[in-house]
C-alpha cells in the first residue's frame, strides 16, 4: 500500500517535469480545510479526495449539501481535460469507477434513515438545536437529571415534551431538589419543540440509532465504503444538520478507542458549509467542538471542514486543520482583501510566488494545496491542478441511486422506527394509574354508610343551600367528561400531580 494520496500536481512544473503534490496518510488524521468561493471547484477536491481514501480503505462520510456529490456511486467518463491531467499524473485513462457507497437520509427518503436518541445527543446539544437562553437551557438540564433519576429514558420528541410536562406539574415537589422551574420557560421549551417537530426534525430522534460501525466498513475488494449524507433538503433547517454533525462528531469521539497515529485513518469526515457548525453557536459548545477536533484525531479520525473562507471557522479550530486546500477567493471588497491576506498568512511559503496575488488568480480545479510531512511539519504551499476523480462528476439518477441501495450492506436494519417503552409510556401510565386511584378515593368518600341511612331517613331534612363549593362543582364538572378522551386526559393532568404518591 502506498503511504500517500495524489493530490495533484503543481501548476508551475513543465510537461517534462511533473511534480507531484501528496498528502501522507499517516499525517492525513491531524484535519484539513478545504476552502474557495463559489464555483472554484471545492466539491470536485472532496469527492476526488474521498475516492482516494475509499481506494486505500478508509472509510468516509461526507455531506452531499448540493445533491451534486452522489454521482460518486457511479464511474466517471472520458474528458479531454480530465484526460489530459490524469496523463500527466502518470496515472490510467480508462479506469473509471464508482465508489462502494452507501446513502443517508435524516427524511429516509433518498437512503437510509438516520437516527439519534434524545437522551444520546444530550441537553448541550439539544439546547443549540432549539436556540435556548441560559434559563432554557437550565431548565432542560433539570429534565436530564431528573429523567435519570427516575429511569425514565428520553428517546424521541414525544418523550422529551412528556418529561417537560411532568416538571411543569411538579414543580413544587422538585424544586428543593433541583432548582426553581419556571413555567413560562418550559412553555418556551414546548413551543420550540413543537416548531422543530413541524419542520421535519422529528424523524431524526428515535430507534433503532445509528452505529458507529456502519460508517466503518470495507467491501470485499478491500475498498472504504462512502456514506454520503443527503443534506440537500436537510439544508432547508441548517441548525438540524450542523446539530446533527455535531452529535456525530461528539459520538466518535467518545466510542472509538486511542490509537494514536495510524499508518492509515480509521474514518474519513468531509463536513460541507462548515460555517453552519459555528454560526450562532455558543462559547461553551465551540469549546467542545475545538476540544473534539483536537484529540479525535488520536483516535484514527480525520475531520475535513469544506467552506467559503478560513474566517469561516474560529481560530481555536483553524489552529487544528493541518493539511489546506485553498481554491481562489475573489478580492473586490476591503472586507474580501482581508479575508485573502489572512488566508495567505495561513501557508508557509518559500517566497517563490507572493501567495496573497495568486489566491485570486487561481483557476477552477486548482488550489493552494499544502500538507504535513512525514515528520508533522507542514509543506510549502504549492499552486496545484487538482487530481480529477474516476468518479461520475455530477448527481446520480434515481434509477442508479435505488440499485446502489438494493445492494447496501445494510439493507432493512434502518429502515423500520422502533417505539420502545419510555418516559412517554410510563408517565402516560403513571397519570392513568394516578387518575383511577382519584376517582376510587371519590366513589370512596361519597358512598353512604349503612348503618347512618335509616337515621338520615327519619331525621327533618335540614334546610341546605342549592349552591355548590367551587372546588365541589370544578369536581363534577371533571368527573362529567371522564367518559370521552378529552376529559381523561384532563382528569390525568389535574389529578396524576395530586395523587402522585399513592
Amino acid at each position: 500500500m502506498n503511504d500517500h494520496l495524489i493530490v495533484g500536481y503543481e501548476s508551475a512544473s513543465a510537461d517534462t517535469e511533473i511534480k507531484q503534490v501528496v498528502l501522507n496518510l499517516k499525517r492525513a488524521n491531524r484535519h484539513g480545510l478545504i476552502a474557495g468561493a463559489t464555483g472554484t471547484g471545492k466539491t470536485v477536491t472532496m469527492q476526488a479526495l474521498a475516492e482516494s481514501f475509499a481506494n486505500v480503505g478508509v472509510p468516509v462520510l461526507l455531506a452531499d449539501v448540493k445533491g451534486d456529490v452522489s454521482g460518486i456511486s457511479q464511474a466517471g467518463k472520458t474528458h479531454p481535460k480530465i484526460n489530459e491531467r490524469l496523463v500527466k499524473l502518470g496515472l490510467p485513462t480508462d479506469a473509471w469507477c464508482g465508489c462502494p457507497t452507501i446513502f443517508w437520509d435524516l427524511h429516509g427518503k433518498a437512503g437510509h434513515p438516520i437516527r439519534a436518541t434524545i437522551s444520546d445527543m444530550g441537553p448541550l446539544l439539544i439546547a443549540r438545536l432549539l436556540g435556548l437562553n441560559d434559563t432554557q437551557e437550565g431548565i432542560l438540564n433539570i429534565a436530564f437529571a431528573v429523567a435519570d433519576d427516575q429511569g425514565l429514558l428520553l428517546l424521541d420528541l414525544k418523550d422529551l415534551r412528556s418529561m417537560l410536562n411532568h416538571l411543569s406539574e411538579h414543580s413544587s415537589e422538585l424544586r428543593s431538589l433541583y432548582g426553581n422551574i419556571s413555567a413560562s420557560s418550559v412553555g418556551a421549551i414546548q413551543r420550540r419543540l413543537l416548531v422543530l417537530d413541524r419542520g421535519g426534525a422529528k424523524a431524526f430522534f428515535g430507534e433503532p440509532m445509528l452505529e458507529l460501525a456502519d460508517l466503518m466498513q470495507t467491501d470485499t475488494d478491500g475498498r472504504g465504503f462512502i456514506s454520503v449524507l443527503v443534506a440537500d433538503k436537510l439544508m432547508e433547517n441548517p441548525a438540524v444538520y450542523s446539530t446533527m454533525l455535531l452529535w456525530l462528531l461528539s459520538e466518535l469521539f467518545e466510542e472509538l478507542p486511542e490509537v494514536g497515529d495510524p499508518e492509515k485513518p480509521k474514518l474519513v469526515l468531509f463536513f460541507d458549509e462548515a460555517h453552519l457548525l459555528f454560526k450562532d453557536t455558543p462559547t461553551a459548545l465551540v469549546d467542545k467542538i475545538e476540544q473534539v477536533v483536537r484529540l479525535i484525531r488520536s483516535k484514527g479520525v480525520g475531520v475535513y471542514f469544506v467552506t467559503q473562507s478560513p474566517a469561516d471557522l474560529p481560530d481555536r479550530v483553524l489552529a487544528q486543520l493541518g493539511n489546506r486546500f485553498q481554491h481562489a477567493l475573489r478580492a473586490y471588497t476591503p472586507r474580501e482583501q482581508q479575508a485573502v491576506k489572512v488566508a495567505a498568512q495561513t501557508f508557509r511559503s518559500d517566497g517563490s510566488f507572493s501567495v496573497t496575488e495568486v489566491i485570486s488568480q487561481l483557476g477552477v480545479g486548482e488550489a493552494l494545496v499544502s500538507t504535513l510531512q512525514p515528520d508533522g511539519s507542514p509543506s510549502f504551499v504549492r499552486a496545484t491542478k487538482i487530481k480529477p476523480p474516476l468518479s461520475r462528476l455530477g448527481p446520480a439518477t434515481r434509477p442508479e441511486r435505488a440499485g446502489v441501495m438494493a445492494v447496501s450492506p445494510i439493507m432493512g436494519k434502518y429502515d423500520e422506527a422502533i417505539d420502545r417503552e419510555s418516559a412517554f409510556e410510563k408517565l402516560k401510565a403513571r397519570a392513568e394509574n394516578a387518575a383511577d386511584e382519584a376517582e376510587r378515593a371519590k366513589q370512596e368518600q361519597t358512598r353512604p354508610s349503612p348503618k347512618a341511612e335509616p337515621e338520615r331517613t327519619a331525621a327533618k331534612p335540614k334546610k341546605t343551600s342549592s349552591r355548590q363549593g367551587v372546588g365541589e362543582a370544578f369536581i363534577k364538572s371533571v368527573m362529567r367528561t371522564v367518559g370521552n378522551g378529552i376529559g381523561r386526559s384532563l382528569v390525568r393532568g389535574i389529578l396524576g400531580s395530586l395523587f402522585k404518591g399513592r
